[in-house]
């Protein structure tokens, strides 16, 4: 899925999805045309967003693994609390950036500074 962006005065808002798209415990990744991917994230009706990419190996969070509010990397196991981005499980050991979210007339938006 392509992002679709709109210039703020403190930033952009990125179209990740409509809040009919994402049931509660799915996550999706979100490419965009001019910055890293984002994942976002439905745990239990509130919308989360963060980088996709793991900050341990180079592997796409959407690919991983709800568990409560945390995702756990496919790749080596490692995770994330979601809404904070703080690396819970190791291996990982450094934090994941975290967005912004803003629901407007059921689009879920992302608010970046890149």
């Amino acid at each position: 899925m392509a992002a679709t962006e709109k210039r703020m005065s403190d930033g952009k808002r990125v179209l990740l999805c409509k809040t009919s798209d994402l049931a509660p415990g799915e996550v999706r990744k979100v490419e965009r045309a001019d910055g890293p991917a984002i994942a976002v994230y439905n745990i239990e009706g509130t919308f989360y967003a963060t980088d996709d990419c793991c900050t341990h190996g180079l592997a796409s969070l959407a690919e991983g693994v709800i568990e409560g509010e945390n995702i756990e990397c496919n790749l080596h196991f490692g995770g994330f609390h979601v809404p904070t981005g703080k690396a819970v499980f190791a291996p990982c050991s450094i934090d994941i950036r975290t967005f912004p979210i803003e629901i407007s007339n059921g689009d879920v938006f992302a608010v970046t500074t890149d």
